[in-house]
Formats: C-alpha cells, structure tokens, sequence
C-alpha cells in the first residue's frame, strides 16, 4: 500500500453517518463525562444547567430536570446518568 492510499483511508470516517433530521440536545453521558465526581447537585447546576439534553419527551434543560431530583450529592458519574434517565424516562429520542 502506498502512503497517498493510507492517507485517503484515514481521511474517511470510520462510520458514516447517515442521512436524516437532526437530535435536539446532547446525550447526558456526554455532560456527564464534562463533570467530576462526587459532586453536589446544587454544583452540576451551576456548572452544567444551562446544557441541553436529550429526553423522550424532547430536549430539556439539565436545570430543569435536576430540579425535580431529591438526590443531594451524586457519588459517580453512573449513579448521577441513572438518576437523571429515571427523571426522563428511556426510549427513542424525538426528533427535529
């Protein structure tokens, strides 16, 4: 293989994307890997609440779906992501 052939295979993406309407929002897992842990909830709001997540139900502040946690302080990053899907709700995620 010639270095111009490597070349063109790393400039490819190694997964295409596909066609179609865009996903409001960032998936919580992506705000949580941002933050760090134990961390209180009244600090991830400040840090993080004006941060747009995705939800069944369609995008949602993570301000706004904090509030109605009873949780003080998240241990972990899984406990903080489980917390915040058991607020939500899981399932396919409402497009634009």
């Amino acid at each position: 293989m010639s270095d111009n052939e490597e070349e063109a295979e790393e400039a490819e993406p190694a997964v295409e994307l596909g066609e179609g309407p865009d996903v409001a929002g960032e998936p919580i897992a992506r705000v949580a890997s941002r933050l760090t842990w134990p961390a209180k909830r009244s600090d991830l709001r400040a840090q993080e609440g004006d941060a747009v997540i995705r939800t069944p139900d369609g995008p949602q502040t993570l301000d706004d779906v904090l509030a109605d946690s009873e949780v003080p302080l998240f241990e972990s990053r899984s406990e903080f992501v489980a917390e915040v899907e058991d607020l939500v709700g899981r399932g396919p995620v409402a497009t634009e």
